[in-house]
């Protein structure tokens, strides 16, 4: 009876230890940021991004410069002017500058919801073949392998780059 005890414990520990082994082997990371960058349609959608944001940014910098202009004017005109001109144009001035503040916010948010756009499918389709991957090698857990400090897992990058044809 003893001998059967401890047969069924050493066999216990060894099904538990198994488990154990295999569990480890069911989870994997990848850096999916490196992964994105990687992609074409990203360099595509960058490029746009980068277009948009030099268009928005020229036409600040236009307003800057006219903005500039006038009060250098308005400056060097201003002992030649009656209080009520000059407070006229300084309340000009001050609404330029209100009116510059919030393109340049409507700007950026604007940006932002391109970029949003343009890289919502890029980061799904990465994440489809994240998926595909996991699923065809039996894979339950993939991590963000940029969050890790320690990541002995396997690696998916190579094999979902494979996957995408990347």
């Amino acid at each position: 009876m003893k001998h059967l005890k401890s047969l069924l414990f050493a066999a216990a520990l060894f099904i538990g230890a198994t488990s154990f082994v295999d569990a480890q082997s069911k989870i994997a990371h990848i850096n999916t940021q490196s992964l994105i960058e990687a992609m074409p349609e990203f360099k595509v959608a960058q490029a746009e991004i980068d277009k948009l944001g030099k268009t928005y940014e020229a036409t600040i910098q236009g307003s800057l410069k006219e903005l500039d202009t006038k009060l250098k004017q308005y400056n060097a005109e201003a002992e030649g002017q009656s209080d009520d001109v000059n407070m006229s144009r300084m309340e000009e001035v001050e609404g330029m500058k209100q009116s510059l503040t919030q393109y340049r916010q409507e700007a950026q948010k604007k940006l932002e919801e391109q970029r949003f756009n343009l890289l919502k499918p890029i980061t799904e389709k990465a994440k489809a073949a994240i998926d595909k991957v996991a699923a065809a090698q039996s894979i339950e857990y993939v991590l963000e392998a940029a969050s890790l400090i320690v990541a002995k897992g396997k690696d998916l990058m190579a094999d979902v780059k494979a996957e995408m044809g990347i």
